[in-house]
């Protein structure tokens, strides 16, 4: 099992900084994608990537959303024949001494998406916590399962041929939606999740690219394509639910 951290970044600057410095002991490389962001935060790449061995910077020309420097890293991450990924926001809201945990559950099932579960402190805004009660809402309809308790987090660790095989047949949401997108995909190929909790914050001099409006309804036409998909899989989707073979 071979591990790689892919950091998709969009003019994050000096937050990314101190990830990278809880990141290095822990020896795996981290692919870093950055998604047309600034000349400042570029200057800050090369900073990191002078400092920090294992780092390798991927370069998108414009900027494409999450999604799409998401699917760059994993791409090049099976370029270098890495077998998992740790997907990882750039923000710092995600509580990075989790990682050894998580590569620990990932170690232990090899086949298994092992994905964080929000544990928030008093800095959610409340409108971000309303729209995941609904996201993950709608996650238990598409999947026809409560097996997705958060649909949304972006901390969590993909098997590089599972995650590689959606990408390639499915046309994925490239921006916010695409976490949720590709969860449920996973699901609906069998891939086993796991989920644990991971502590989240939102401190008030964060970058975050999230837009509560458009986001929003780039997260609805997700679920609208998802339920359909639903539609089509929904007698396997009740045998799996009933204990049958799916």
């Amino acid at each position: 099992m071979r591990y790689a951290f892919v950091i998709p970044v969009y003019n994050h600057g000096a937050a990314l900084l101190p990830l990278l410095k809880k990141l290095s002991s822990l020896s795996i490389p981290i692919i870093i994608v950055d998604d047309g962001s600034c000349a400042e935060t570029k200057a800050y790449l090369a900073e990191a990537a002078s400092l920090e061995s294992l780092s390798i910077i991927v370069t998108l020309p414009k900027n494409t959303g999450k999604g799409g420097a998401v699917c760059a890293g994993i791409r090049k991450a099976h370029a270098m024949n890495v077998t998992h990924i740790f997907q990882i926001d750039a923000d710092g809201q995600h509580d990075a001494g989790r990682t050894p945990f998580f590569l620990e559950q990932s170690r232990r099932c090899p086949d298994a998406a092992v994905c964080g579960f929000p544990e928030y402190d008093s800095s959610v805004p409340a409108s971000r916590k309303k729209g995941r009660v609904i996201a993950n809402t709608w996650a238990r309809i598409v999947t026809l399962s409560p097996s997705i308790p958060d649909v949304m987090c972006g901390f969590r660790i993909y098997p590089v041929e599972s995650a590689m095989r959606i990408i390639e047949r499915c046309r994925l949401d490239m921006r916010m939606g695409f976490d949720i997108d590709i969860l449920v995909r996973m699901y609906w190929d069998n891939t086993p999740l796991m989920f644990f909790p991971v502590a989240v914050k939102y401190p008030k001099d964060g970058v975050s690219h999230f837009h509560i409006v458009w986001d929003n309804v780039r997260i609805s036409l997700v679920f609208t394509k998802l339920f359909f998909g639903m539609l089509l899989r929904m007698p396997r989707l009740i045998r799996r639910m009933h204990g049958g073979i799916s």
